[in-house]
């Protein structure tokens, strides 16, 4: 069994929906509405890219694996850092180069100029979650496909890119804020929050389908339902409040794991921490603190203040022990001195995260940031990314090392002929570590199973099953 380490630098890029793709693709040919996919970016890109399958497999398209079969190749971008815009490009230029017709919609797409002067010959752009759009491009080169309704059936909760026993929930689009750094507002849009019958409605058919965790995501999840001001609807006949803490509560009561993605840290997150300790959401929060240094945070346009983050944390982990913090940084942004990054280093003791990812900063064309002064030397960011995570390591290694003797419950992702692999609640999939189970073979994926922690190192576990 191959351990897979995971590596904090990498691209938000995940893998899953591109085994996934292969997997659900028919053995349609060249020529009968056959239509290739790759979907790039974050979880948020991936709910698009899940959503567009949905309507072309409702509307008879077959979904193929390769260039080769498809008659058209649609591209779902990203666009937030540069590595990302680099590897969009370069699957685009891969599109063209192996099908010739391509289409291409997400984050990138918001900036067609671009894409237009690197791959002229793309067939249509559009900006991200343009779904309308996408289809009709589509039937522009690709015909709908006759009315068959023996074979054009679709499952109620639509054609996932995850394995099945997990799925990404997107509660809202767009961001509120204007973080200098970042470009996604000017791409998505404001923020605009999801009805939440529709979303609870969603999240009872994939809980029906067999879905045993839901990973809310969105720009912004603790916002939800600021752009309504927090009008009430109606969920099963009952009334529900268009908030995260109403939200949350409702789906705590459907029996599965709940995980909160891109949580901001308002007062309001800390009225979710006792439903955490009620099991009715999982101890879990991804909270993206990006740095400790007021006076970056300040130039970064973030929210929040770092010592009473501090003293939040503290409290919050008083009414939940069990709770999991996961976070993101971006050292080497403009201005940021030697004193700046020790405080941020001094902030990580202080906090104890579980799970860091680190950034080193890069300009993003269009993002305010790029005005700043004092850019930080590439050598001094690559010291000081090196010296963050050394740090964070031997915090992650030391938390982790806490779990061995402990019996925890694990949700099952794999299995092979050399054992199982899982996750426990502080494991959100692809981006945190797992839990090995080696010589574990009676088991399936989506599994829950207790089990015992026999070994831990700086980002993963090693468990057997208990007795």
């Amino acid at each position: 069994m191959t351990v897979q380490t995971f590596d904090p630098s990498q691209t938000t890029t995940l893998d899953t929906p591109r085994k996934s793709l292969t997997d659900q693709a028919g053995s349609a040919h060249k020529g009968n509405n056959t239509i290739g996919f790759v979907s790039l970016g974050c979880p948020k890109n991936l709910v698009d890219s899940e959503r567009i399958l949905t309507q072309l497999k409702a509307e008879g398209y077959n979904i193929v694996p390769s260039y080769d079969d498809a008659q058209l190749v649609i591209v779902n971008t990203c666009g937030f850092i540069d590595s990302a815009v680099q590897e969009s490009l370069e699957t685009i230029g891969e599109a063209l180069a192996e099908n010739g017709n391509v289409i291409v919609t997400g984050c990138l797409g918001a900036r067609e100029d671009e894409i237009r002067q690197v791959h002229p010959n793309v067939l249509g752009i559009t900006g991200p979650h343009s779904y309308e759009n996408v289809l009709k491009q589509v039937h522009e080169f690709v015909p709908k496909p006759k009315y068959d309704p023996f074979t054009m059936l679709v499952p109620d909760h639509g054609v996932k890119l995850t394995p099945k026993h997990y799925a990404y929930l997107k509660i809202s689009e767009g961001c509120n804020h204007r973080c200098t750094f970042c470009i996604i507002p000017s791409m998505r849009g404001d923020l605009v929050s999801r009805p939440v019958g529709e979303v609870l409605d969603e999240a009872q058919r994939l809980k029906n389908a067999g879905v045993k965790e839901l990973l809310i995501i969105s720009q912004d999840t603790s916002a939800y339902g600021v752009d309504v001001k927090h009008r009430t609807g109606f969920w099963n006949g009952q009334p529900v409040k268009t908030s995260m803490q109403s939200l949350c509560e409702a789906l705590g009561e459907m029996g599965i794991w709940v995980r909160l993605h891109y949580v901001y840290p308002y007062p309001h997150v800390d009225d979710i921490i006792p439903l955490m300790a009620e099991g009715k959401v999982l101890p879990y929060l991804d909270i993206p603190f990006q740095h400790a240094s007021p006076r970056i945070l300040k130039l970064m346009k973030r929210p929040g203040q770092a010592e009473r983050v501090l003293e939040r944390i503290k409290k919050w982990r008083t009414i939940c022990p069990e709770l999991t913090i996961r976070s993101t940084f971006i050292v080497g942004f403009p201005g940021e001195t030697e004193e700046d990054f020790q405080m941020l280093l001094d902030w990580l003791d202080e906090a104890q995260l579980d799970r860091v990812g680190c950034f080193k900063y890069s300009p993003v064309e269009g993002a305010k940031a790029n005005e700043l002064a004092d850019p930080v030397p590439q050598a001094v960011m690559d010291e000081r990314y090196d010296r963050f995570m050394l740090k964070q390591q031997a915090i992650s290694a030391a938390r982790l090392q806490a779990k061995v003797g402990k019996t925890i419950k694990v949700l099952i992702d794999e299995v092979d002929a050399e054992g199982a692999i899982g996750r426990s609640f502080a494991d959100a999939p692809e981006i945190d570590g797992a839990v090995y189970l080696n010589g574990l073979t009676n088991v399936k994926p989506g599994d829950l199973i207790d089990a015992v922690v026999d070994e831990a190192d700086e980002y993963d576990l090693w468990a057997s099953i208990a007795e």
